[in-house]
Order: structure tokens, then C-alpha cells, then sequence
């Protein structure tokens, strides 16, 4: 993303922007905030409801073959609602000091997967290295080599291996929105 940071810029300026204007109140579980504890197998939780279907069967699959590894998979976080991702968004760019260096870590409501559905924050470390090491035979891939713990359904890499690392998510064409 270097040839388009400005744009990254604008994008999370007018994110943070929206998430002012848009939510003023408490965001909760209704959000994608999820409690410690939550599985993958939790359909109480719309983070783990409003996954995508295909991401949330593949995440049982491995879950439950992880079980016999006695893994258990943890849900840090999946779906988002976009007042949350924006709030997210907010507080990276006041950690990080910059909505450059931020993006690193965070992206806009407008291009998170997190928002569709189609990302999910595993943990704990046992989980990420389990599904580091077989993740791929149910689609499940690492996609930021800074962040071991997001995965995305891939697919193609069932049989075969994960695509490679994006070194983070300002590498990442998806993002460039």
C-alpha cells in the first residue's frame, strides 16, 4: 500500500469520521464483541453466527479435529459490526500515532473482512499453531505474517498449501479501497 497511503489515509480518516457520526452508544455483543471463552461452535454469538457459512464450517472441522489434538479453538474475534471496526480503528490510530502505521493492523469498515464475515481472530497460541500447521487441509490460512491469529477461508489451498503471507494488511490489494 506505500504507492497509496494517502488513500489509506483519507479512507481511515473518513472510518473515524463515520463511526462518530453513526454510533454514539455502548457497542456490545450485538457488535461482534465477543466475551472470553467463545468457540467456534458458540451460535449464541453473532460474531460467530454472521461468519461467513463455508468460513464457519471449515472452523468447526479443524476445531473438532484439533479437539483430538486437545486444542481447543477460541473466538477472539470474527464478525464485526462497522461501528465496532471503526472504533477499532480509532483506537489503533491512537496507539500507533498514525492512520498509516495503523493500518498496519486495522482497516476500514469498507474493507475489513472482518465486517463481511469472512475473517476470524483465533486464539489461543495453541489454536494459531495448530491451524499453522494444518489449517490448509480445511482452507484455513494465515493471511498477515503479523498477525498469527487472523485466519481466512482459502479455499484452493485445501489439498495443497496456504497462499503466501501478506507481510501485513498495507500489503494487501483488498485493502486499497
Amino acid at each position: 500500500m506505500k504507492s497509496s497511503s494517502s488513500s489509506a489515509s483519507s479512507s481511515a480518516a473518513s472510518a473515524s469520521s463515520a463511526f462518530r457520526r453513526d454510533h454514539r452508544g455502548a457497542l456490545g455483543e450485538a457488535d461482534g464483541i465477543v466475551p472470553d471463552g467463545v468457540t467456534v461452535f458458540d451460535d449464541a454469538k453473532p460474531a460467530v453466527t454472521k461468519l461467513d457459512p463455508d468460513l464457519r464450517k471449515a472452523l468447526r472441522k479443524a476445531a473438532t479435529a484439533a479437539a483430538d489434538d486437545g486444542v481447543e479453538f477460541h473466538v477472539n474475534s470474527g464478525w464485526r459490526s462497522p461501528a465496532y471496526q471503526n472504533q477499532l480503528l480509532r483506537e489503533a490510530v491512537s496507539e500507533y500515532g498514525s492512520e498509516e502505521e495503523a493500518a498496519r493492523w486495522v482497516a476500514t469498515a469498507a474493507t475489513s473482512p472482518h465486517v463481511s464475515g469472512d475473517a476470524v481472530d483465533a486464539g489461543p497460541s495453541d489454536a494459531t499453531e495448530w491451524l499453522s500447521e494444518h489449517g490448509s487441509a480445511y482452507g484455513l490460512c494465515q493471511i498477515y505474517e503479523n498477525e498469527p491469529w487472523h485466519y481466512e477461508l482459502r479455499t484452493t489451498a485445501i489439498g495443497h498449501h496456504c497462499p503466501r503471507m501478506y507481510a501485513d494488511a498495507t500489503e494487501d490489494p483488498r485493502m486499497r479501497h
